[in-house]
């Protein structure tokens, strides 16, 4: 009798310590290769398995159901993960609901459609985005003016813009670079597929593709920019119906006193913004916050705000890292002047120092937006031909893990935004 009930003891113990689930730990000391465990994740709700997103547990770990095929593409992609029992999610999840804990469990339902907003035969090290898309193993279809133009759009969750012009200035690029070869020939194949798309100007071409991509957010897309198409979308928003390009880049004057003309109820996220006019200055506006920085790289930081996890869970998700200071990196537009962000914008990473917003997200029609200014988390001042950054040598980056949290964002189940 007693045998039989050690044995019944045993088998009882068994069970309730069988490993059942898989952690992905977030925090800076367990995990080896954050930009990828955030591959891992996608690929497990791309194959229909379960997955949780614990904010702010231990970085913003991910819980995923233990299966083999899991664990063996965690080893290959070199992606540190825990095994855990039933009896340990549960304390896990006890942990997190506690109203005393800043934490919370979001359930993430699907795998979402990403498109890449960026022209034929772009090199990934180009745009950190296509970059960190690539290395993390998370697929990604390359989209242009034609897709979007012919409402390809609503085949997708997720649009990602970059260090785009919509407002039809080449990139601003004229001053430096209007006698460079490469130069020339992207006007040229900017004005060919302008023409081919039946519009007489790129500013045009442009402006339209700028409306299409307000309407995928409106109607209920998500849409991610860093850099130049931050900004140039905006102002391309805004000046709808001006010319506000000079004669080296459309063949005419621009419209008299174009500036008291513009109409910020049509941008998403910048107000009262004043226009650089001279086409030889590498700026479109003074959105930007480049040329007025005065922080030493060594010094060059700025801080994610806390959310609350429970009531907050949107920017939460957003804002998850394995540290609340994230270095500070430029771009052709580096940051954005406080003064110039709408109200009803949520700040979510700023430098205090110099007045700056960094990260911003916020909500327009049934779609949300974030701008993330700056080029490359982990190149603190790219230049025109600088050599690609090796993630490898970067796979716990908190300025990329920025980039993969709204990559993943579209596939949590919505709670409502209460700030």
């Amino acid at each position: 009798m007693r045998k039989r009930f050690l044995f019944i003891l045993i088998l009882l113990l068994s069970i309730t310590s069988k490993a059942s689930f898989i952690l992905l730990p977030m925090d800076e000391t367990s995990q080896k290769n954050h930009l990828k465990a955030y591959g891992i994740t996608y690929w497990c709700l791309d194959k229909n398995y379960k997955a949780s997103w614990l904010l702010n547990y231990r970085g913003g770990s991910f819980l995923l159901p233990d299966a083999e095929e899991i664990r063996k593409e965690c080893q290959i992609r070199g992606v540190s993960f825990e095994i855990i029992s039933d009896g340990e999610e549960v304390a896990i999840l006890n942990e997190i609901s506690s109203p005393s804990q800043n934490m919370e469990s979001v359930i993430l339902e699907k795998a979402p459609k990403i498109a890449v907003y960026t022209p034929k035969g772009k090199q990934p090290w180009d745009d950190a985005v296509t970059l960190v898309l690539t290395y993390a193993e998370i697929p990604f279809t390359p989209i242009y003016d034609e897709e979007v133009l012919s409402d390809q759009l609503l085949l997708y969750d997720w649009l990602h813009l970059h260090h785009e012009d919509f407002t039809g200035q080449y990139g601003k690029f004229y001053g430096a670079y209007k006698n460079v070869p490469w130069y020339i020939e992207q006007k040229k194949e900017a004005e060919t597929l302008a023409s081919k798309l039946g519009y007489s100007k790129v500013s045009t071409e442009k402006g339209a593709v700028t409306k299409k991509i307000r309407d995928f957010v409106i109607g209920g897309g998500f849409m991610f920019a860093m850099c130049s198409a931050t900004d140039s979308f905006d102002i391309a928003l805004a000046a709808d119906g001006l010319d506000i390009c000079e004669a080296m880049f459309d063949g005419d004057a621009s419209e008299g006193n174009y500036q008291s003309k513009m109409n910020y109820n049509n941008s998403f996220a910048f107000k009262d913004f004043i226009l650089e006019r001279r086409p030889e200055q590498y700026e479109f506006s003074d959105i930007d916050m480049t040329s007025k920085r005065r922080i030493p790289m060594d010094k060059d930081y700025f801080t994610l705000m806390e959310f609350s996890a429970k009531w907050d869970p949107i920017p939460s998700m957003l804002c998850q890292n394995h540290t609340q200071l994230v270095k500070g990196f430029m771009g052709q537009t580096t940051a954005f002047d406080l003064p110039l962000i709408k109200s009803n914008v949520l700040v979510m990473g700023s430098c205090e120092l110099n007045g700056e917003a960094r990260y911003i997200h916020g909500q327009k029609g049934k779609g949300m937006f974030t701008f993330y200014g700056g080029h490359d988390p982990e190149d603190f001042q790219h230049q025109v031909g600088d050599p690609p950054t090796v993630l490898d040598l970067h796979s716990n980056s908190p300025g990329y893990r920025l980039i993969l949290n709204n990559v993943l964002f579209p596939a949590a189940r919505k709670k409502k935004l209460k700030t």
